[in-house]
C-alpha cells in the first residue's frame, strides 16, 4: 500500500516575512488511510503536540549536555546555585531574582550553542559572519553572567 505525505502551508493571515507554522501560517499533512485522505496538523494537536514538544526539549537538553561542555559546567552550577538562591532570599522576590538570573544564563547558553551549531553546520571553513556570529553568541553568555553576579551581589549585600 503506498501512502503519500505532501505538506501544505496555511495562510492564516498573518506577517508576510517568515513563513513558518506558528506565525499566522498553520501547517498541515495529508496521508491516504484506509483509501481516504486525511489532512491532520503538522505537529499534532492538544495533548500529542505538547508531548512531542517536551520529547524534543528533553533531546535538546541531552545535546547540550552531550555536546557542550560550558553548558555541563554551568548545569552543575546552577545545581548548587538554584538550591542556594531559594535558601538565602529572604522574600519571594528575591529568590525569584536569584534563581532567575541562574536560569537566564542556561538558557542564554543554549541560545548559543544553537547558533555554533547552526554555523558549524554550513560548513567548517572561516567566514567572518561565521565568525561574528559566534563571538556575538558568546558576548551574550558573558552579559548573561556578569547580570547572574550583579543580582546575587545586589541581593545578598
Amino acid at each position: 500500500m503506498a501512502a503519500f505525505l505532501l505538506l501544505y502551508i496555511e495562510d492564516r493571515g498573518a506577517c508576510r516575512k517568515c513563513q513558518r507554522p506558528g506565525n499566522g501560517f498553520k501547517a498541515w499533512k495529508f496521508q491516504r488511510k484506509k483509501g481516504k485522505i486525511v489532512k491532520t496538523q503538522l505537529n499534532g494537536q492538544g495533548l500529542a503536540r505538547l508531548l512531542k514538544a517536551t520529547q524534543c526539549t528533553i533531546k535538546g537538553l541531552r545535546a547540550a549536555w552531550d555536546n557542550e561542555a560550558a553548558f555541563r559546567q554551568e548545569a552543575l552550577g546552577a545545581l548548587v546555585l538554584l538550591p542556594l538562591g531559594l535558601w538565602l532570599g529572604d522574600s519571594g522576590v528575591d529568590r525569584a531574582l536569584l534563581g532567575g538570573s541562574v536560569l537566564l544564563l542556561l538558557l542564554v547558553e543554549l541560545l548559543n550553542s544553537a547558533i555554533e551549531a547552526v554555523v558549524d553546520r554550513i560548513g567548517p571553513e572561516w567566514h567572518e559572519l561565521s565568525g561574528r556570529a559566534k563571538d556575538l553568541g558568546s558576548a551574550a553568555v558573558a552579559c548573561a553572567m556578569a547580570l547572574l553576579c550583579l543580582v546575587w551581589l545586589c541581593v545578598l549585600l
